[in-house]
């Protein structure tokens, strides 16, 4: 972990996050700035970049873990399909350099982009990370 990360800040706990699921190697929390309801991050806890300087046994649980969260998210809000998205870069669209994983749920007809533009209320956050957490049971 590096001490400026963002999302080192989130796994230390030194910043809030609406978790979703966590265990030894990563964390899934609500992206603040959602594509559409349910939009989902899944990052190993170890800090790496991006896909590239990841190790192999974080990058398989950070994959393990997206899968998992993909399912309780698709039992939870029932969406049409979902985006699983990961950026590598500036260029590409990352912002936060640290490997992580974008799950977006979509609705039929919805035209949702890779990253919202307005900030999410924390409490509405919450309401559906709940949901996504029971489907997690």
């Amino acid at each position: 972990m590096t001490t400026s990360c963002l999302f080192c800040k989130i796994v230390r706990g030194e910043i809030p996050a609406v978790r979703v699921y966590e265990d030894d190697h990563t964390l899934a929390f609500m992206d603040v700035f959602p594509a559409s309801e349910g939009h989902t991050l899944v990052i190993a806890k170890a800090h790496a970049p991006n896909l590239l300087e990841i190790a192999e046994p974080d990058l398989l649980a950070a994959m393990a873990t997206t899968q998992r969260v993909t399912r309780a998210v698709n039992q939870a809000l029932a969406p049409d399909g979902f985006r699983i998205n990961q950026f590598n870069g500036a260029a590409a669209g990352q912002s936060v350099l640290h490997y992580h994983v974008h799950i977006v749920p979509i609705r039929e007809g919805q035209r949702a982009g890779a990253h919202g533009r307005d900030k999410a209320d924390p409490a509405a956050l919450e309401v559906v990370a709940a949901r996504i957490r029971q489907a997690l049971t």
